[in-house]
């Protein structure tokens, strides 16, 4: 495997590899952990390699590295799906190629790395599999409401709704709070206070916009 670790007990990449139709044990509780170790390291590495990077466009680029699409093709490069166990039923209907069961086989490896050999080796494997992706993450120079009402327009779903929600304090110093609305795939909302209301739209659309990336992984 290309994972880069040697496992002291290979049960564990086994039970990783194990999927629920195949019945209990199975890798659901190894993925639990494997998505907060892999979120956690994943932070972290983009907070050392982006140091002036707001905390919504960090929430940005994590979420593209750790949705199931991102997730999934890395399992496809260590060629785990020839490796997956599975019930009769999924492995008819070509589970080893889904993208969900991937992703999830993927962050359940993790957690058995963890598991096996600490948080050391857990953290050098998600190094070694994500330097060369978060060194090539494209930084976008488009605003935060320009690139929501993009992905929400590449989805074909209702553009964000503004709202105003109050201001106050003196002319010279104003601060206006605002709310960022979108009704679809699912509501999601967020408010933001800024010395102008486009300040306080653009935090608000960061905010919605990492939220909808972060749900779409699930």
């Amino acid at each position: 495997m290309a994972l880069g670790y040697r496992f002291r007990d290979p049960s564990l990449a086994d039970l990783a590899l194990t999927h629920r139709s195949v019945g209990r044990p199975n890798n659901e509780r190894m993925e639990f952990l494997g998505d907060a170790f892999l979120g956690m390291i994943i932070a972290e590495m983009l907070y050392e390699a982006h140091p002036h990077a707001s905390e919504g466009e960090l929430s940005r680029l994590r979420a593209q590295l750790v949705n199931g699409q991102a997730l999934a093709e890395i399992a496809r490069e260590l060629e785990l799906g020839d490796r997956l166990r599975l019930g009769p039923g999924e492995l008819k209907s070509g589970g080893f190629r889904r993208e969900s069961i991937l992703a999830d086989a993927f962050e359940a490896m993790i957690a058995a790395v963890y598991l096996d050999g600490g948080f050391d080796a857990c953290r050098d494997v998600v190094h070694k599999l994500f330097s060369g992706r978060i060194a090539s993450l494209p930084r976008s120079s488009k605003d935060a409401k320009t690139r929501l009402q993009e992905h929400l327009q590449a989805m074909g779903l209702p553009l964000p709704r503004y709202e105003l929600i109050a201001s106050h304090g003196d002319d010279h110093a104003k601060h206006f709070d605002v709310r960022c609305v979108v009704t679809e795939p699912q509501s999601v909302q967020a408010e933001a206070t800024g010395s102008s209301r486009r300040s306080a739209e653009q935090e608000a659309a960061e905010t919605v916009l990492s939220r909808l990336l972060e749900m779409s992984k699930d």
